[in-house]
């Protein structure tokens, strides 16, 4: 025997009222934890009840409008405005999403929307104060984006720039503003704040490939190669066949392996090969940002590396950066390699005016005036006939090719006694100049072997003060003088 109509029916209803009450009771509980996580600032865990609460009742206002709160405080607003426009199709007069919609919308410029929302508010709630001073703000708002329109068309960067500084504090996601503000400020020349308003703008609009080839382009005129390569794969990210984004990334990427390839060289000690990279890598760049950055790099590694050319180099990297206290210490550096302690001493004091806490500058100058007063006496390097830069290598090979020319049992000549000074000091310069510890003293303009001290703290062929060109053993004279050299 069936179930009549009526109990079925009835029994549905039951069924449906105590889903519902479940349901309610879910939902609540999703509610109550989302707020709880939101308080706690955790936001995404609260966004998943949200999401959850919504699934379990999508008429439920409340339920968007604090999703759409958890959605402004991760950056979401396009996702804000939404669920606020959820909010108000279930509950019109719910002054909060009316409020909270209207500053979204000022912020993102939409000021015709905005003032619609604040007038709303002021209807339900006269004495609402931010409505009343947002909805006071934005006539003038619109007068002065229509001032900065004219200044652009009239060339005028400079008053763009400074009517839309208080525009933006009030639309400060309006990306059309920034946008144009990034112009004019690339426009004279001031490119980190066009990346600064340019850099939030384009995040903001989906698949935005012209906005990210226009910010990689900025980073390059910049000087931020590494960055423009970041950037630029942005837009191949969202098309791989983009004709100018990998036109751009072949170059700046060859660009920026090769200014690699500089520091790699000479962290390796190759400076010849490093200024060679550097050829390479100006030879097709004209960028003055970037033709600053190789010069830069060029003068590091010629100071460093010893090279003749290394003053004339610092000095054309100076011309395109003259306020740079690290060229000016390069250059410095390459003023002591050629004895001229007078320009070195001047460029480490430069140097130090423009960077009151620059230690190398502070310490290039006391050594560059420790070596002007040393000048004259016994140099270790001129002895080698070496440079100031040359490797323990150069100055072993130096050496020995000196020390088989003077060796007193090697010399032909007749200056026996001047044979024996020579190779004594010759000597002398090797024992300095392949041991760090004396050769970085010896650097800072102090003889490690203080020749004027009346110590003999060296000598090349014993210990002990043993001098082999005094004779025989016990007695005082005689004996003829033999000695081994070994290379």
């Amino acid at each position: 025997m069936g179930v009549p109509t009526k109990t079925c029916t009835l029994l549905f209803v039951i069924l449906s009222n105590v889903y519902d009450m479940v349901s309610s009771s879910e939902v609540a509980k999703h509610l109550e934890m989302g707020m709880q996580l939101l308080h706690r600032g955790a936001y995404q865990d609260a966004l998943s009840h949200y999401h959850a609460a919504i699934e379990g009742d999508d008429s439920n206002y409340q339920s968007y409008y604090w999703r759409a709160t958890v959605y402004l405080a991760l950056g979401k607003s396009k996702l804000a405005v939404e669920d606020l426009n959820k909010v108000i199709d279930l509950k019109e007069d719910f002054i909060k999403a009316r409020e909270q919609r209207g500053n979204i919308l000022l912020k993102q410029g939409y000021l015709d929307e905005a003032h619609i929302d604040f007038e709303y508010v002021l209807r339900l709630d006269p004495h609402n104060l931010e409505a009343l001073h947002h909805y006071e703000v934005i006539e003038q708002l619109k007068n002065d984006i229509a001032v900065a329109m004219q200044m652009r068309d009239q060339g005028d960067c400079m008053g763009v720039i400074s009517i839309l500084q208080g525009v933006l504090e009030q639309c400060p996601w309006n990306l059309r503003l920034r946008e144009l503000r990034a112009e004019c400020y690339e426009a004279i020349g001031d490119l980190n704040s066009a990346i600064s308003d340019l850099r939030p703008a384009i995040r903001s609009v989906p698949d935005n490939t012209k906005g990210y080839l226009k910010l990689a382009r900025l980073f390059h005129k910049h000087g931020e190669p590494e960055e423009g390569l970041t950037t630029i794969r942005e837009c191949l990210k969202l098309d791989p066949d983009h004709k100018e984004c990998m036109t751009f990334y072949k170059s700046i990427k060859k660009l920026v392996a090769q200014i690699k390839s500089m520091q790699d060289l000479f962290n390796a000690g190759k400076y010849g090969d490093c200024l060679e990279k550097g050829k390479q890598a100006l030879s097709k760049e004209n960028t003055p940002a970037i033709v600053t950055l190789v010069k830069t790099k060029q003068c590091h590694c010629a100071s460093k590396g010893g090279a003749e050319d290394a003053v004339n180099l610092c000095s054309e990297a100076l011309r395109y950066d003259p306020q740079n206290p690290n060229i000016l210490c390069d250059r410095a550096e390459a003023y002591l390699n050629a004895d001229d302690f007078a320009n070195a001493k001047q460029d480490f004091a430069s140097a130090r005016e423009l960077d009151q806490e620059n230690q190398r500058a502070a310490e290039g100058l006391k050594r560059a005036q420790k070596l002007e007063k040393a000048k004259g006496k016994r140099d270790y390097y001129k002895i080698l006939g070496v440079k100031r830069t040359a490797s323990k290598g150069e100055i072993t090979k130096a050496y020995r090719k000196l020390a088989a020319k003077w060796h007193p049992d090697q010399y032909q000549g007749d200056d026996k006694k001047g044979a024996e000074k020579m190779f004594i000091d010759i000597a002398a310069a090797k024992e300095v100049l392949t041991d760090p510890e004396k050769r970085a003293k010896f650097d800072r303009g102090e003889d490690p072997l203080d020749p004027d001290s009346g110590r003999s703290e060296f000598n090349p062929f014993g210990r002990g003060g043993f001098n082999p060109f005094s004779g025989g053993g016990g007695g005082g004279g005689g004996g003829g003088f033999h000695y081994t050299f070994h290379f």
